[in-house]
């Protein structure tokens, strides 16, 4: 049995779908399964109740939950217990960012930078929200803005701002118009980019459009914006994006429309753990310091 077995096991449980689970670990279903047949085998015990539509914790995996969960979180505290015990000094402090940060955000992130200076060496480190707060969990980053929401044990998380989103949409079809409803788009393609690349708002959002009668949907398979914005201009497919990007639209191709039958909005927030900002622990000043400098 090796520390990835009860990784995977973990995701499998707290997703309970080997679906989901594989994506959040980026990798295939079907290695996924096998591992958790390996440590099956390994305990001699059933870990879950499975079959094509359901899955579910055995009274075995249930006792296993918090006994891996617990071997994972020290395993994962090694590095940055090991910066504790080593003692006072300038440290590094890598803070996540997720692409296309509000300038606000960043500018309060460099405001952040100089007033730790002394104490902290603070860097970027750029990802998506999941990888960002995967990383805090483990303590590789000392904090992450990421994009909301975010549930997970021992993270504490300070909301900072919301930003509308809106359509992305072909000007051919929507040049000059101030406005959009679902209604109209209900023969468009909803264009997504890649598995993983997108805030989990999102899953939120795609609910609202199959409610709406918006039901085709495509995802690319890559995740950069301009890809999404280049399928959207050759017509018959749109996106959501923030609203703001509409002012950097300058070729002509597509336009960036506010809803007016819902008013989605991103939110982004500050994740740290929580144990690590306890008066006792290594990051206590620079959360204090980030809270005054992002609450101001």
């Amino acid at each position: 049995m090796e520390i990835f077995h009860l990784r995977y096991f973990v995701a499998v449980a707290e997703n309970l779908s080997f679906s989901r689970a594989a994506r959040q670990l980026h990798m295939a279903t079907s290695p996924l399964s096998q591992r958790i047949r390996d440590l099956e085998r390994e305990l001699d015990q059933r870990l879950f109740d499975r079959d094509s539509h359901h899955v579910a914790l055995t009274r075995a995996g249930a006792a296993l939950l918090p006994v891996a969960k617990d071997v994972l979180g020290r395993f994962d505290d090694i590095p940055w217990q090991l910066r504790r015990a080593l003692g006072p000094g300038r440290r590094a402090a890598y803070v996540g960012v997720v692409p296309a940060l509000h300038p606000q955000l960043r500018e309060r992130l460099t405001q952040l930078e100089a007033r730790c200076a002394e104490e902290y060496d603070v860097k970027r480190w750029p990802g998506n929200s999941g990888n960002l707060l995967n990383a805090v969990q483990r303590g590789d980053l000392a904090m992450a803005l990421v994009h909301l929401p975010v549930h997970a044990e021992g993270i504490e998380v300070l909301e900072l701002l919301h930003e509308p989103l809106g359509a992305l949409l072909p000007a051919a079809a929507f040049g000059g118009r101030t406005s959009v409803s679902l209604s109209e788009l209900t023969d468009y393609t909803y264009v997504t980019s890649a598995p993983g690349t997108l805030p989990t708002y999102f899953d939120q959002l795609k609910v609202r459009l199959k409610a709406a009668g918006i039901h085709k949907e495509v995802g690319l398979n890559i995740g950069d914006y301009v890809s999404v914005r280049e399928i959207v201009a050759n017509g018959s497919t749109f996106a959501i994006t923030l609203l703001s990007a509409g002012k950097q639209e300058e070729e002509g191709r597509v336009v960036v429309l506010p809803f007016r039958d819902f008013s989605p909005s991103l939110a982004t927030g500050l994740v740290w753990r929580r144990d690590r900002a306890e008066p006792d622990g290594d990051l206590h000043g620079l959360v204090r310091e980030a809270g005054a400098v992002f609450s101001a």
